[in-house]
């Protein structure tokens, strides 16, 4: 069993309200006990057995929305003394209906937060008389979480507080530093390690997360975007704004499932994809080009076989070798150049069960190779790379012929090669091979009031898709100026 110790010092994720609501005693209910509900929400859908103590300040009692999601079996409530304990013991009892067992106390090394609470200067805690019929919650070992999370990595807390929880110990956390740093205290951030710890928010691990200014904005990696249907629901949605994302985007797969019934207050970008409508190999064969279909017969020409290829190290090695032949492709850096073989290797591993390699090989060489991943009815063409040394042989063209093979026996009914609009050449060399422009929205749902305002100042939309079409177009030869330029520098550097 996992046992969970929470000390409720503070009803708000704010420092301000906090000294606001403790110093004067106010009751102040916007985002009151907002993390303690995250909390108690983790707690109820975690699979695992859970059981959860809850102590309680006078300044923290748990609101109905608070005790309707502390049930019993999995929660308990407690008492956490700040002053007097018999008084705030009666209080408790009345206010939550529960019966108290245990108590903690609440204790502050700050002489202001001893004034604040209402201690005299010398008083780091409550005193507790002889005569207080509830039990001490110190008699069991304790490991501090949110401090362990503070000092160490998400994996060594994770394993720390697995063997914790082997031997019984309950894990000791404050809901303030469920997302936060306390840098005083040395406490928090601890939702990362409780997530894996409970198996929860599963749904949240694909996301990637991207800090614009001053918001955070949330989505699915891209080629995941295009795999499958998003339909966010309004607990996801508010889940992700507890969780501090400040604005969550995704797109509609209009092309072969429009099911998103979008809010008025979502914000709407024009964007595109090169898809192409797979139909039997030799109906798109005929389709395209009498000059595509020269190119194809010209990689066969070269003696260049065309196959699938099996994820091993083998292949890793060879795509390794062309991801380092050059810092340069279509006239701009190329990002995956200088990338270590291990990585290689580990990419490979991961996609060997979602994914289809496509080899061109020239005397048993790797000399190109098309990665395609698999969704609902589509797939991704997540890369397509050949050696600039073989570029005269056609390789790119007699891939791409391969991989439509591949998805009309498959019954993919589509089959996707990035944007068009990025780099002219590209875009006619798509073209080319029967994949055309296709519209489609993207969604951006301010979740929070700063995701709020940054959508009105236009911070939600990339920098790109912000310029008009023609400044764009212009710029590209610029873009890819200093792309070049920086990795010269790099290179002279190193």
């Amino acid at each position: 069993m996992i046992k969970i110790r929470i000390d409720v010092d503070y009803s708000s994720p704010s420092r301000l309200q906090n000294f606001i609501s403790t110093a004067l005693n106010i009751n102040i209910r916007k985002n009151y006990l907002k993390n303690s509900k995250s909390l108690a929400k983790m707690i109820n859908e975690s699979p695992e057995d859970v059981l959860a103590y809850w102590f309680f300040t006078p300044q923290t009692t748990p609101d109905p929305e608070l005790l309707s999601l502390l049930h019993p079996k999995r929660h308990e409530v407690g008492l956490h003394v700040a002053t007097k304990p018999h008084p705030e013991w009666k209080k408790l009892e009345k206010a939550t209906g529960r019966k108290i067992k245990y108590y903690t106390i609440h204790g502050t090394a700050r002489l202001i937060a001893r004034l604040m609470w209402r201690r005299k200067l010398w008083e780091a805690r409550a005193s507790i008389p002889d005569d207080f019929p509830l039990k001490s919650f110190y008699d069991f070992p304790t490991l501090a979480l949110d401090w362990l999370c503070y000092n160490y990595s998400k994996d060594l807390s994770v394993k720390i507080s697995q063997q914790s929880i082997a031997k019984g110990e309950v894990l000791h956390v404050h809901p303030e530093w469920l997302f936060e740093h306390g840098t005083l205290n040395h406490r928090g951030p601890y939702y990362e390690t409780l997530k894996t710890l409970l198996s929860v928010d599963a749904e949240l691990d694909s996301l990637s997360t991207l800090r614009k200014a001053f918001v955070r904005i949330s989505k699915y990696p891209e080629q995941n975007e295009y795999l499958h249907d998003v339909i966010p629901s309004g607990g996801f949605l508010e889940k992700l704004a507890e969780r501090k994302i400040d604005i969550f985007t995704f797109i509609d797969r209009q092309w072969c499932n429009p099911s998103v019934n979008p809010r008025s207050d979502w914000l709407r970008a024009e964007d595109n994809i090169a898809l192409l409508k797979i139909v039997p190999y030799s109906e798109w064969l005929s389709s395209v080009g009498k000059k595509t279909r020269n190119m194809i017969r010209k990689a066969e020409k070269s003696n260049v076989k065309i196959e699938v290829a099996a994820p091993s190290d083998e292949l890793a090695k060879g795509i390794w070798k062309i991801y380092n032949e050059t810092p340069i492709r279509q006239g701009r850096a190329f990002s995956h150049y200088g990338i270590g073989l291990q990585a290689v290797k580990a990419t490979v591993d991961h996609h060997a069960k979602d994914s289809t390699f496509i080899g061109a090989y020239l005397e048993r060489e790797l000399v190109g190779f098309i990665q395609l991943i698999y969704g609902d009815q589509i797939a991704v063409m997540t890369q397509i790379l050949s050696l600039q040394k073989h570029w005269d042989k056609a390789l790119n063209n007699a891939l791409i012929a391969k991989a439509v093979e591949i998805c009309a026996a498959r019954g993919t009914p589509w089959l996707m090669y990035g944007r068009i609009g990025n780099h002219p050449s590209l875009d006619t060399f798509k073209e080319s091979n029967g994949f055309s422009k296709f519209s489609l929205t993207r969604y951006f749902i301010p979740l929070t009031l700063k995701g709020r305002i940054a959508a009105r100042l236009g911070l939600h939309k990339e920098i790109k898709n912000a310029l008009p079409k023609p400044l764009r177009g212009a710029l590209i030869p610029l873009f890819n100026r200093v792309s070049r330029t920086k990795v010269q520098v790099r290179r002279k550097l190193l």
